[in-house]
Order: C-alpha cells, then sequence, then structure tokens
C-alpha cells in the first residue's frame, strides 16, 4: 500500500551509535538543501531507535528528499526513506503538537537568521584584511569553508561535498572550528560545489561561506 505524500518523511535504517543530536544535526545538513525544514524528531527510545523524521515546509522538498536521499550512506548505513504514515499523528503525538502550528510559530527565528550573519561579518572582516583574502582567490581544486558552526564534523561535512563529481576529502584545521578545507580533482568540480554551497546553512545561523583556498 503506498503512503500518499506528505511534508514529513520516515527515515530509518540509521546508524544507532550515533548521538541524537549529532544526528539530528547531521540530517539537518544533508537535508535542508531540498527546502525549509520546520522540524526533526529523533527519538532514543528503544522502539524509535535508528528512526527518525523530518517534518519540510513544502510536500514538494519532502519528495525530492526522499528521491533524491533513498539509500544514501549516513554514517556507513543506507537510509530507508518513506513517506511519514501520517503527517500529524504521529508527530503530534510524540512531540506534543501538530506539525501545521510550528509554520506560524517559525517565523520569529527568521528574523535571527538574517542578524546572525551580519554580526558574524563583523567579527570576520578584522580576520580577512590582513590576510588579504577578501580579494577573490583565482579558482582551484581547494575550497576555503568559514563561517562554520563549532559543531561541524568531518563527516558533516564529507556529506554535504561528497554528492558532487570529484570530490576527494575534506580537511579540518586543527583547533578551529569554524573553518575548514574542501579538495576537488579538479577546479571545475571545485567551483560547482562552490556556487551549488555557498551561503548554505549547517544550522539555522551559521550561513556557510565558500571561496577558492589560496595556492
Amino acid at each position: 500500500m503506498d503512503i500518499r505524500p506528505n511534508n514529513t518523511i520516515y527515515i530509518n535504517n540509521l546508524n544507532e551509535k550515533v548521538k541524537k543530536d549529532e544526528l539530528k544535526k547531521s540530517l539537518y545538513a544533508i537535508f535542508s538543501q531540498f527546502g525549509q525544514i520546520l522540524d526533526i524528531v529523533a527519538l532514543k527510545t528503544l522502539k524509535m531507535k535508528g528512526q527518525a523524521f523530518v517534518i519540510f515546509k513544502e510536500i514538494q522538498s519532502a519528495t525530492n528528499a526522499l528521491r533524491s536521499m533513498q539509500g544514501f550512506p549516513f554514517y556507513d548505513k543506507p537510509m530507508r526513506i518513506q513517506y511519514s504514515k501520517s503527517d500529524s499523528d504521529l508527530i503530534a503525538r510524540m512531540k506534543g503538537t501538530y506539525t501545521e502550528r510550528p509554520k506560524k510559530i517559525r517565523p520569529p527565528p527568521v528574523k535571527g537568521e538574517d542578524e546572525a550573519p551580519k554580526k558574524k561579518k563583523k567579527n570576520k572582516d578584522p580576520n580577512r584584511i590582513p590576510g588579504g583574502s577578501n580579494a577573490e582567490q583565482p579558482p582551484n581544486q581547494i575550497l576555503f569553508l568559514t563561517n562554520l558552526p563549532d559543531e561541524t564534523s568531518e563527516m558533516m561535512l564529507s556529506m554535504l561535498f561528497n554528492q558532487f563529481p570529484g570530490f576527494k576529502e575534506v580537511r579540518l584545521v586543527p583547533n578551529r572550528h569554524d573553518i575548514a578545507f574542501v579538495e576537488f580533482e579538479n577546479e571545475m568540480q571545485s567551483g560547482s560545489s562552490k556556487d551549488a554551497l555557498q551561503g548554505f546553512k549547517i544550522t539555522p545561523t551559521h550561513a556557510m561561506k565558500i571561496t577558492f583556498a589560496k595556492k
């Protein structure tokens, strides 16, 4: 029996060893490319282990996510994705709220999203001027990422970038959580991922900034 498409996708076969917070952040990182996410529900109860729900604002986002990410190797296990059997009942029971309600409640944080990057820019400008890196570097196969959240992990960035052809590796910088390097086979491939993920929000308040690395 086919389940009617709706805003919520149900994912199972997730790696049970991954901590709940890390799981939710990683799910957000790979699924927010498909559209605005209202909420991610992952419970660590025995019955709900290895499962999660991602609630999108638009049904089309859920449909695209389901098609694109079916079988995606997430923490070494292929994800199994389907539409949630009931968009409101199950989520409502688990959260004590209906998915329709967050649509009305969510807009205030959006203002915070706009303000946060502005504050960040002030911090970044002084760093950029001494290094002279505010001039765009010529295209090359290595990308330089800035404005990353503290909890960024190599796995999270790898999952984000390995969907692009030519991906080679992610290199984090010791003792710096806010920057990283991503290497591709050539500058064409690094350029296409740079364009696609420029300004990508790993968390609601951190829009990733991507430039070509200095040679």
